[in-house]
């Protein structure tokens, strides 16, 4: 069937479900009630029968309507709620003619309550018998084909209420992404960290090199910009006071859609005093075995390609130049000109702006070639100097600074730095990364470090990327519950 069979279809459906509509309020019935008693879910209701009793346990449960096998004068049902499925036997006996009558006209799709006693059919299924069964609200259109589910990509992520109510791994995927970030949340809390909220609405979009979304306030005239991080703000608590601090929320940033990249996602940001990169090297990887312990019982995570990615262990540390020096097969990659650089992009069919300064140069080799292949969990260390004007530079060597990058799934899953607490290097810095264009400098910032800041390790972990690590998915959009859309015709 294609989509214009399927469309038309769908509206012969909504006509007559808009009939029984018109003819359950004609008589006087209310096909959207304002509550339904639900005493238990499908798992609680199901946990309550006991094979040694011959009197089994009353249950009033609600959900919907997923699947419908009607056999005369008696019917199965399926409902579907927050916990999973349960199955339901109504017969005209024990609901009444009249009750029947109105139940046999029930479709796929609608809520109903029922209570009843538990009992196990012959195959071997715990099952209310009903003795009443009231629609909670009436469905007009159909679910999606409950084998076949949606097949139009397009629809899954532009109609996920409805992904989510015909689709299990979906629906397991956005419970265990509910469980990650309770968890995460879970281990901060316990070694004290505190959450806090930060502006979204910023003056100056500061924390990360990213383009941001403009907006304007009304009641001060003045433009302003969706936040690109977290950074700035979580720093001036710990020059408050505040020594471990997180936030968990949205960020946004004006660019593009791929499978790792959304203009609207969530990280998480954490900064501990008196710790450095080092410090959050424990803390990522303490944090990941806990979320494997506690959402997933296993340290081995399946990618989406079948691959196996260990989690547990000892995870791998390559500096980012011996990366790069392993990939080009140069030694003195480094101390070469930008041309020669180029010249290799062009070898290897990598197309790259030769506008770009020598050092973006590399990290386009990186981003492209190196990072997609680091599957297991690797720390990438000691990255150059101009890729991040809020890290401690190395006291050793510095060209270099005090991060990490941390790399799984062929993705960069959380950066990390010793940050900078000297507010004259960091203003430096930050004079060199914006150029002429003063008005962007963060004085407000800088001016809070100036009353001094603790030596600290942060750490960014983007939140979509971890679920999609953690749960198998082949793409950031796949995490997330409604993510951006292109808006269709006629919208």
């Amino acid at each position: 069937m294609d989509k214009s069979d399927s469309a038309t279809n769908e509206s012969d459906i909504f006509a007559v479900r808009l009939a029984k509509l018109a003819t359950l309020c004609a008589n006087g019935k209310n096909p959207f009630l304002s509550n339904c008693e639900q005493k238990y879910t499908s798992r609680e209701a199901i946990s309550l029968f006991n094979p040694a009793n011959e009197e089994q346990s009353a249950v009033s449960v609600a959900g919907r309507i997923v699947a419908f096998r009607l056999m005369g004068k008696a019917a199965f049902l399926k409902l579907l709620d927050r916990d999973g499925q349960i199955q339901i036997y109504v017969t005209k006996n024990a609901i009444g003619d009249q009750g029947y009558a109105e139940f046999v006209k029930f479709d796929i799709g609608d809520i109903v309550g029922v209570s009843g006693e538990l009992f196990k059919t012959s195959t071997g299924e715990i099952t209310v018998r009903a003795n009443s069964i009231v629609l909670v609200s009436k469905s007009l259109r159909p679910l999606p084909d409950k084998w076949h589910g949606l097949a139009d990509s397009d629809q899954i992520y532009r109609q996920r209420y409805l992904d989510l109510a015909v689709n299990g791994d979906s629906r397991r995927r956005a419970k265990m992404r509910c469980q990650i970030v309770k968890e995460i949340r879970k281990f901060l809390w316990d070694r004290s960290f505190e959450e806090v909220d930060c502006p979204i609405l910023q003056m100056i979009a500061g924390g990360a090199a990213a383009r941001p979304f403009t907006t304007h306030i009304n009641a001060l005239d003045q433009d302003c910009y969706l936040r690109i991080s977290h950074e700035l703000f979580l720093k001036r608590m710990l020059i408050a006071g505040f020594d471990r601090v997180f936030e968990l929320g949205r960020v946004f940033r004006n660019e593009g859609l791929s499978r790792k990249h959304s203009p609207e996602f969530t990280m998480i940001e954490i900064y501990q005093a008196y710790s450095d990169y080092r410090g959050m090297m424990l803390l990522i990887y303490d944090l990941l075995q806990h979320l494997c312990q506690c959402v997933l019982g296993t340290n081995v995570v399946k990618r989406f390609d079948g691959t196996d990615i260990n989690l547990g262990g000892e995870w791998k540390v390559e500096t980012y130049s011996d990366l790069v020096i392993k990939l080009t097969g140069n030694e003195n990659w480094f101390s070469a000109d930008k041309g020669e650089k180029l010249a290799f992009c062009r070898k290897f069919g990598l197309e790259t702006d030769p506008n770009l300064e020598d050092f973006e140069v590399t990290q386009d080799i990186y981003s492209k070639l190196i990072e997609p292949n680091l599957i297991q969990p690797t720390f990438v260390t000691q990255l150059p100097r101009e890729l991040c004007p809020l890290a401690k530079i190395n006291a050793n060597d510095q060209r270099y600074l005090d991060v990490f990058e941390l790399c799984i799934n062929g993705q960069e899953i959380a950066p990390a730095y010793s940050e900078q607490n000297d507010p004259i290097i960091q203003r430096e810095m930050f004079e060199a990364q914006i150029g002429e264009e003063r008005q962007n400098l963060d004085n407000d910032f800088l001016l809070a470090m100036e009353y001094g800041m603790p030596p600290a390790g942060g750490i960014g972990i983007g939140v979509d990327r971890l679920v999609a690590l953690l749960t198998g998915a082949p793409s950031i959009r796949d995490t997330i519950l409604f993510p951006m859309m292109r808006r269709q015709q006629g919208e």
